[in-house]
């Protein structure tokens, strides 16, 4: 108990230093990783059902040579990869929008740094660095935010791909 304690100050003395805006950053990062984990478990447990079935209908059919086959194969195909593909472009927009949360609390930290200049002059540097590391902190979590997520959403989107390539593979067209 005494541990999570430790951890939650520490937790609210980063958010001190670099500003409410860390808050957007998590939320960001909290709700990249659900979809993630999602489409990983989707890709695990329930796409390798799908795909089972499908293989089982096509393998089930008589005709599979047909021009009309051919259409019903690309339907089920289809079907398949845009179950694949759900939530995918969120996953990205979520990775490319960190690092512009970031920015957004460097801009708030400069007009801390600003204002402080303004009302207090140049000589009081405990105040400006306060103001800099609220400009700093929140960029540096952007992009670790968003460099999570670029490495996870592109190993996510290989295995896909590598998921709908042997679908494709097991439907054989004569």
């Amino acid at each position: 108990m005494l541990v999570l304690m430790e951890i939650w100050e520490s937790i609210r003395d980063f958010v001190g230093t670099g500003g409410q805006v860390l808050y957007v950053v998590a939320i960001a990062l909290f709700l990249m990783w659900v979809l993630m984990i999602e489409r990983y478990w989707f890709l695990l447990a329930e796409f390798p059902r799908i795909s089972k079935g499908i293989v089982a209908k096509w393998d089930a059919r008589q005709d599979t040579t047909s021009w009309y086959a051919h259409r019903i194969r690309e339907a089920w195909i289809s079907e398949a990869s845009e179950k694949l593909d759900q939530r995918m472009l969120l996953i990205k927009t979520l990775v490319a929008v960190c690092p512009l949360i970031g920015l957004l609390g460097t801009v708030t930290g400069m007009i801390a740094v600003f204002e402080t200049m303004a009302s207090q002059g140049t000589g009081n540097a405990r105040l400006m660095a306060s103001g800099i590391s609220m400009a700093t902190i929140p960029t540096m979590a952007g992009m670790v935010a968003a460099l999570s997520g670029v490495f996870f959403s592109s190993r996510l989107e290989a295995r896909a791909r590598m998921v709908k390539a042997k679908l494709v593979d097991s439907m054989p067209h004569h």
